[in-house]
């Protein structure tokens, strides 16, 4: 009885030392989830690929430089969920898109939506919401 106790118990605590990386590999903590920036440019690359996608945009800055900016998303398949294709976004798409921007001010940010200039709005977190 108490071998089958102490073999749970191990196996348990086992699991738990297993799943803090997994947590850790979802955290947002980079991003500012209190803050937006919204910018306007040209998409350059969608990276449509696990385990995060990212839509990169050049944005053309006052003085004529570009920079470009990554905005993360979720993999494939919550995209595809949302509606989103790689044919959405292919390289000189203008668009406007708005993210939660990164702390540390780095050009990126984490998704939350983009309206590309025929109108059409995107909003990778749909993919989440059960239809």
């Amino acid at each position: 009885m108490i071998k089958i106790r102490l073999t749970t118990l191990l196996s348990v605590g086992a699991l738990g030392v297993l799943t803090i990386p997994l947590l850790a590999h979802h955290s947002g903590a980079m991003f500012e989830k209190e803050k937006t920036i919204t910018v306007e440019g040209v998409v350059k690359m969608f990276q449509y690929t696990n385990p995060h996608s990212w839509l990169l945009v050049d944005v053309k800055n006052k003085d004529g430089s570009v920079t470009t900016w990554g905005f993360e998303a979720e993999g494939p398949s919550t995209l595809q969920r949302a509606g989103i294709r790689p044919s959405d976004f292919t390289a000189g798409t203008k668009l406007k898109i708005t993210g939660h921007p990164m702390k540390d001010g780095s050009p990126a940010a984490a998704w939350v939506e983009a309206t590309r200039n025929d109108g059409k709005r995107f909003d990778p977190r749909e993919g989440f919401k059960v239809k």
